[in-house]
This record gives structure tokens, sequence and C-alpha cells, in this order.
């Protein structure tokens, strides 16, 4: 399936203010929400409450859910064990919200007994989250490493930044959504990073493949800019082929798979944006810096 053929000729790299003003933007609102409004962390990061109950009617997992959710409880975890028992693991609840949940049950299925109930820790801990800060910090170093290795360090830089780009911007805008922080969230971060670092590098190797054939016949901006053409029609492709089974995801799978499936959403179209037209304004300037220093020092030395 192809929704772009042929080689565009768009000129992003003259426009690219208006990628620093979206992204200064986003980023600006990102920044904001999370130091006023912060993280709505689930169950795996700040603990909450288990209960375990059995019905006299049957039922199934999605009917306690739909249940649950008049309460505010719709994305709890929620499983059906083989003795025909319900564990739902939720927000920590007090002692009126366990109460209304359980005089709805009973109401709903004509009655109800509570095996257990207790208050859990967080499934990721305050140790876990510094190792997986520290493993990021490695990632991210060896990302650097590799990509100085195999194109050039500027190369390296601009992909990492691309990254913390598109990380930090799903993750505000998940802080002004108030959605909530959990594990599957954290796999759609990961998810991310690799699919935004993949686009990125696909048009890095371009740049590198036509500063190879030019010699020298183009400017770097003018040949940045025929980089990004040449791989836009890919770049749009892939991305909206992989949108579309992401967006079934986000529309039918459920308030659970929901939260995960709106991260990637939200990461496939950041990351597509930033590796069009992010990166390459980035390359652009740097590259225009270092020529004016270039240009201010020979002055300097001939004077």
């Amino acid at each position: 399936m192809f929704f772009l053929r042929g080689v565009p000729n768009i000129n992003f790299m003259d426009r690219r203010i208006i990628a620093y003003i979206i992204s200064g933007t986003l980023i600006a609102l990102s920044l904001f929400s999370l130091m006023i409004r912060g993280l709505n962390l689930g169950i795996d990061f700040q603990g909450g409450t288990v209960f375990q109950f059995t019905l006299p009617k049957d039922a199934d997992v999605a009917d306690i859910r739909v249940l649950l959710s008049q309460f505010g409880l719709g994305n709890s975890v929620i499983q059906k064990s083989d003795d025909g028992s319900f564990i739902v693991k939720s927000r920590n609840l007090s002692r009126e919200e366990q109460e209304a949940v359980f005089d709805s049950l009973k109401r709903i299925f004509g009655g109800l007994n509570v095996v257990r109930i207790e208050s859990v820790g967080p499934i990721i801990g305050k140790e876990l989250r510094e190792q997986a800060f520290i493993a990021l910090t490695v990632a991210l170093l060896g990302i650097l490493i590799y990509i100085t290795l195999r194109f050039k360090f500027d190369f390296a830089v601009v992909s990492v930044l691309a990254l913390m780009h598109d990380s930090l911007i799903v993750l505000g805008l998940y802080s002004l959504l108030w959605k909530e922080i959990n594990l599957p969230f954290v796999a759609a971060i990961l998810t991310i990073v690799g699919y935004s670092l993949n686009d990125t590098i696909v048009v890095l190797d371009r740049v590198r493949e036509n500063l190879r054939l030019s010699s020298r016949k183009f400017d770097f901006k003018t040949l940045i800019n025929m980089s990004v053409n040449q791989t836009l029609s890919r770049t749009i492709n892939t991305s909206l082929t992989t949108l579309l089974p992401v967006l079934t995801l986000y529309l039918f799978g459920g308030e659970v798979l929901s939260n995960f499936a709106l991260a990637l959403l939200l990461g496939i179209i950041v990351g597509t944006y930033s590796s069009i037209y992010v990166a390459g304004a980035i390359l652009v300037d740097w590259d225009l810096r270092r020529k004016r220093r270039r240009t201010t020092a020979l002055k300097v030395m001939r004077a």
C-alpha cells in the first residue's frame, strides 16, 4: 500500500522556524504540566488496593469492568482465577469507596462473598526506578557512541535530542490529559524510542549518502532538504501503515489497551514529525553556526 509516491520537493529547511515554534510550544506545555500537575501514577508505581471476591451469578471480566467504571476504576487490573473468583487491583480505595463498590456488586449480581482485601505496595519501587534511569542513561550513551562511529558526532547528538524531544512531549501530553502512567505506558515509551530512532537513522543515512555523492555541488541546507524529501515517502507510508492497527487498538481495544495504544499513537505522530522536521533543522543550524564561528576565527587571524 502506498499513500505517497515519488520524491516531492518541499522546502522544509527554509520553514524550520515553524518546527522550532511547534516543538518549543509542546515542550513548554509539557514541562509546565509536569511541574504543576505531575503524573497520574498508577498502581504499578504507587501501590493500591487488591480485593478478591466470588459471585453467585456467572460473570466475566467485561461485566466487572463495566461496573467498576461507574466508580472511576475502569482501568483496574481484573483477573478471573480458575476457581471462578475475581481478583481486582485498583488504586488505593478508602473504606467508603470499598463499601460502595461491594454494595453495587451485591445489587447487580445478587450477592457477594469477599475473600480478601489488602493494600499492596508499588511494583516499581524506588530502587527499580533508579536502576531504570541508569539503564536508560547507558542506552542513550550507547546510541550516541554507535551513531558517532557509524555516522558523525553531530548526527548522534541530533538523534538523542530527537528521542528526548519525542519522549518528553508524550509524557507531557499524558500529564495534560491526566492519563494513567503504568507498566504498559513504559512499554509504549520504549517502543516509541525504538521507532523514532529508526525513522531518524533512515534520514541520517540518506544525508550521509548524499554527502558522499554530492561532491560539494549543494550547500548543506539544500542537501538536508533533499535527503528529507527523498525519505519522505518511506517515512509517511510506514507511519500511516503503523498508525492504522494502533488506531484500531485504541478505538476497540477496551479501556486497558486504549491507554497503551494512545501512547503509541502520540509517539508515532511526534516521532514522524521530529524525524522529518526537527532532526534536519537542528543539523542545518548546527552547520550554520559552525561555519559562522569558522569565518569569525579566520577574520580574527587575518586582522
